[in-house]
């Protein structure tokens, strides 16, 4: 899978589309420190442990660079960048029964343009695999020549979903 290529100074707005997901009972927003461990294993038990580790990063830093989506007090998304390189977008996942909700584009939005707060003029999206979403959601642009990327020669995934 390319990596793609997104200028953060073109990013559309995202606040219309987190008041119409808030007016739905769901938040999306920057997670905050103590929420690490929930976030951690929603997305462990949801997409992979490689996933939730690289997720752990984006925790570590300050400010936080993982955002969560809320339904009902539980996690049920999450888009984290600066996790694994600098500069880059991932990784990102939305609960199934939430996903066609709008959830992930707000959450994609929402994490670049931290990105762009933080003084990066582009962002990397690693290895992504919906091409056409990234593509339609922040204009992203395959990078040529981009594969296999950054995640090469990485340990066995032990057969866990969602691990690159």
């Amino acid at each position: 899978m390319p990596d793609l290529l997104v200028p953060l100074y073109k990013l559309a707005a995202v606040e219309d589309e987190l008041a119409r997901l808030r007016a739905e009972g769901i938040v999306v927003r920057r997670a905050f420190p103590f929420e690490l461990s929930r976030t951690r294993r929603f997305i462990a038990q949801t997409f992979s442990e490689s996933w939730a580790d690289e997720t752990e990063a984006g925790f570590a830093r300050q400010p936080i660079t993982c955002w969560i989506a809320i339904s009902e007090q539980k996690v049920i998304g999450f888009a984290c960048v600066d996790a694994t390189m600098r500069g880059f977008f991932g990784p990102t996942g939305v609960e199934p029964t939430f996903r066609g909700r709008g959830i992930g584009a707000a959450l994609l939005l929402s994490a670049l343009q931290g990105l762009k707060e933080m003084g990066y003029g582009y962002g990397i999206i690693a290895g992504a695999g919906p091409v056409a979403f990234y593509e339609k959601c922040c204009g992203a642009t395959v990078i040529e020549g981009s594969e296999p990327g950054i995640y090469v020669d990485m340990l066995d995934s032990d057969g866990e979903e969602g691990s690159r």
